[in-house]
């Protein structure tokens, strides 16, 4: 197929297209097995739209069909996750495709049907629970625990409509005890089904992959998408001064903080300011250091030399000087490194 995107609906290519450039190959194949009604497992980087590969689909569908008017049936998309906190972000991170997707219809004047998505897990409320077997939302999120849970109970009957089943981060669970356990969960899910679910693996990295499918598909065969990814490093050797033979000679002024007493040229203010520089250089910046102490000074510091750039005087109190109480000036105590 020329246009992976032919296969959706007006409203979907329409923000699709308005987000991304173009589909990735993982979401490419992932899609073509998905809309054949196979098992799929798509093994692909992080960052290669993974997710949105297994979603899509079956987001396009819900908006465009009228949902079961028996309640029970509500519930068509069962997405698991063994990590509680990935549950969460991939809740936050459907807002953004069934928002675009409604206002895409919209504008466009198509029939659109709005999804409501829930996620049950251990911090889930009782009062929540109950809610979520009396009115099953379109999509919901969960762990193999509550999943468990929820087919040992009554509330299994609001899993009855089920279609598509996600499992994402398969290699986790797959070969061990906890792995053993969802399958058993998953089987009981098809038997309560009319039919068994279409099951879509998602993982970044995992092998052998014929075992793994083996473990997602059962019986069942199952599709391999795993489109080959090159990593591309981009490592840079830096250093802020401009002669290390430098460093250790007397200078002048007597540094403060904890190389008071030692007036020797250090290195550690220039790193400071190139730490900076990259700070605002960018959006998002990770430093690693070697204790939490260091951390906690560098974090002052970084604090420090953006009031000085933009001209502001912190004011008593702020979170860098509470942190730099355990040693004020330079991020370097006790010979520590970044």
């Amino acid at each position: 197929m020329s246009d992976p995107l032919s296969q959706f609906s007006p409203a979907t290519r329409a923000w699709f297209g308005a987000s991304f450039a173009a589909p990735t190959a993982a979401q490419t194949g992932a899609w073509s097995a998905i809309a054949a009604g196979q098992h799929a497992l798509v093994v692909a980087p992080t960052g290669s739209g993974k997710t949105l590969s297994a979603f899509l689909w079956s987001i396009d569908r819900l908006t465009t069909t009228a949902p079961p008017d028996e309640r029970s049936q509500r519930c068509r998309v069962l997405y698991v996750s063994p990590l509680k906190a990935l549950a969460v972000d991939v809740e936050r991170n459907l807002r953004a495709p069934l928002a675009g997707i409604m206002h895409a219809a919209r504008r466009l004047g198509e029939d659109h049907h709005d999804l409501r998505v829930g996620v049950r897990s251990g911090d889930t409320s009782p009062a929540e629970r109950r809610k979520l077997g009396t009115q099953p939302p379109d999509i919901l999120i969960t762990t193999p625990e509550s999943l468990f849970l929820m087919l040992t109970s009554q509330a299994r009957e609001s899993l009855r409509g089920v279609e598509t089943v996600i499992l994402d981060e398969v290699h986790a669970v797959a070969g061990t005890k906890r792995g053993a356990h969802l399958a058993l969960s998953l089987a009981r899910l098809d038997a309560l089904l009319p039919r068994p679910a279409q099951r879509i693996g998602l993982s970044a990295t995992v092998r052998p992959l014929d075992e793994v499918a083996r473990f997602l598909g059962g019986d069942q065969p199952v599709t391999l998408v795993a489109p080959p990814a090159e990593k591309r490093w981009d490592l840079r050797v830096v250093v802020p001064v401009e002669d290390m033979t430098a460093l250790g000679d007397l200078v002048d002024e007597i540094p403060e903080g904890p190389t008071a007493g030692a007036n020797r040229a250090s290195i550690w203010p220039h790193v400071e300011e190139r730490v900076a520089d990259l700070v605002q250089q960018h959006r998002s910046t990770i430093v690693f250091a070697n204790s939490r102490r260091l951390a906690e000074r560098l974090t002052a510091r970084l604090n420090e030399i953006a009031a000085e750039r933009a001209g502001v005087t912190l004011p008593d109190g702020v979170p860098a000087q509470v942190m730099a109480q355990s040693g004020a000036g330079h991020a370097p105590a006790d010979g520590g490194s970044l």
